[in-house]
């Protein structure tokens, strides 16, 4: 059955002449290599062959097709490397080949393609140095993501250095050195936060383990250097406004997050303490938990149900807990992706309780209406739109941030994109969308879910219907949860059931 798809394919494309100017056989399971005759089509400007059943290697004729201005062959099998002929493409303004199994180096003949707009390399086996010239330039335009072997390209990539340079890495010990001769200017608290990184160990490990939770961890400031390598940049986890966090491995083979508090920041021992007060007496597994604090000077994401649905779960449990389940309810006040730490499992764990407030029993259920002296709780896009009048901070706004990061986490699109403006915000994006334009604004590395191939067609169309139907959902309660007024929001309680019960109903 193959072997016929294959030849209905080639005798396909062997019959498109030269005079052609544009081909489109995207999403028609085609099966197969891509024939050598694609060279013959020298007048055609446009070849789209994505989400196809494609295999082998790109042949080198390609390269005659310089007319081609549009290239995708996106969500196909194609191996090898990135053929050298495809320098003469010089006229391409979009090549996406995305979501294959390409290898080796990233062509530098891509950086002299002045038309090329949008260039599209994620989810292949690429390895090597990422240009920085042309389009290279430009972060928005390339996307690279899924090529775990690349190194070095532009700042804005946060890629590690490439071997050949790991030697730049010494200078860090000289740059630390230089920063303890002025300990009078910069003083560091760094908190050890258990990230439960932890994989399954052997039985004694594990009883290591266990003693360790029921003691204080002494940590020294040599031994949280050598956990994070000199706090070197490839250990960065991210930034805040009063300090870094880092990836951290200590002598038992704790991975762990090593938060450094800038002292010179206005406010940063207030969110050291704020953060202390509220993690000393909670415990809950969707919860960092801290290990010890040290005061020192400075020396193809395609699995649409494990991963981000299994995630909203964990922050909405984490939320429940710190509003319904602990002896005071507290309110995070920064719930934002950047304070959401994913382990080993793809478990994620809420962080960054630097603008925590506990709530007493008169102010447990505010929704809105008392004011507040603080100013806005937690950052820009994720806020509460209360917290900008002035209101005190409840349960409600934490509700609110959970609703953004929800509708961001499946449209992939920041609260703070360029997209939003004049009046229109995520919110508003993802409801006016609903429920006929669910595809379009769905995250496209969720486009798997609507395209499965299976033998039974109806049961393709079954399947595909469940996942739309499961999507729609999740979007109204992220709608649901995001609304302006507080006294429309529900617990969160609520949602945990919710998201529990869409994921039990997704199709296997």
């Amino acid at each position: 059955m193959g072997l016929g798809l294959q030849m209905v394919y080639r005798r396909r494309a062997s019959w498109a002449l030269s005079a052609m100017s544009e081909r489109d056989m995207r999403e028609n399971q085609l099966f197969g290599s891509l024939p050598v005759e694609i060279g013959k089509l020298r007048n055609l400007g446009e070849l789209d062959v994505s989400e196809n059943m494609l295999w082998g290697e790109l042949p080198n004729s390609l390269g005659d097709c310089e007319s081609l201005e549009f290239l995708s062959i996106k969500g196909n099998s194609f191996e090898g490397l990135i053929p050298s002929s495809m320098k003469n493409l010089r006229g391409l303004r979009e090549l996406d080949l995305s979501r294959n199994n390409l290898s080796g180096h990233i062509p530098q003949f891509f950086e002299g393609f002045g038309n090329l707009e949008n260039l599209n390399l994620s989810f292949n086996h690429l390895s090597g140095e990422v240009p920085v010239e042309g389009i290279f330039k430009n972060a928005s335009a390339t996307s690279i993501v899924g090529n775990t072997a690349l190194c070095r390209g532009i700042a804005e990539l946060r890629l590690p250095m490439c071997k050949s340079e790991v030697s730049k890495a010494r200078d860090l010990s000289r740059i630390m050195k230089i920063v303890v001769s002025f300990v009078s200017a910069f003083t560091l608290l760094v908190i050890a936060m258990v990230l439960s990184f932890l994989l399954h160990r052997k039985k004694m490990k594990a009883i290591e383990l266990s003693s360790l939770g029921n003691s204080v961890l002494q940590v020294s400031y040599a031994a949280l250097l050598k956990a994070t390598n000199g706090f070197s940049s490839t250990n960065l986890i991210g930034e805040g406004g009063f300090g870094s966090v880092y990836k951290g491995i200590l002598n038992l083979d704790i991975v762990v997050a090593v938060k450094v508090l800038n002292m010179l920041h206005k406010g940063a021992s207030k969110s050291f303490i704020a953060e202390c007060e509220a993690l000393r007496n909670i415990r809950h597994r969707n919860l960092v938990k801290i290990i010890t604090a040290c005061s020192s000077v400075d020396f193809h994401g395609n699995d649409f149900k494990a991963l981000r649905l299994d995630i909203a779960i964990n922050v909405a449990s984490a939320l429940d807990y710190l509003h319904n389940h602990c002896e005071t309810p507290i309110v995070h006040c920064d719930l934002k992706p950047s304070n959401v730490l994913l382990d080993s499992e793809l478990t994620a764990h809420v962080s960054d309780f630097g603008l925590a407030r506990f709530l007493s029993k008169l102010t447990e259920d505010i929704s809105g209406t008392q004011l507040s002296s603080f100013g806005i709780r937690g950052s820009v896009g994720y806020a509460a739109p209360e917290y900008g009048m002035g209101s005190e901070v409840s349960t409600c706004g934490d509700v609110y941030h959970f609703g953004i990061l929800l509708l961001e986490m499946f449209t992939r699109k920041s609260p703070t994109d360029p997209l939003f403006n004049d009046g229109l915000n995520l919110h508003n994006f993802v409801r006016m969308a609903l429920p006929e334009h669910v595809e379009e604004i769905t995250d496209s590395l969720l486009e798997g879910a609507f395209t499965t191939v299976d033998e039974a067609c109806n049961q393709t169309i079954k399947r595909q219907q469940r996942i739309k139907e499961s999507l729609i959902l999740i979007f109204e309660i992220g709608i649901g949860y995001s609304t302006e007024s507080p006294t429309n929001r529900k617990d969160i309680s609520d949602v945990v059931s919710e998201l529990h019960s869409i994921r039990n109903n997704l199709p296997g």
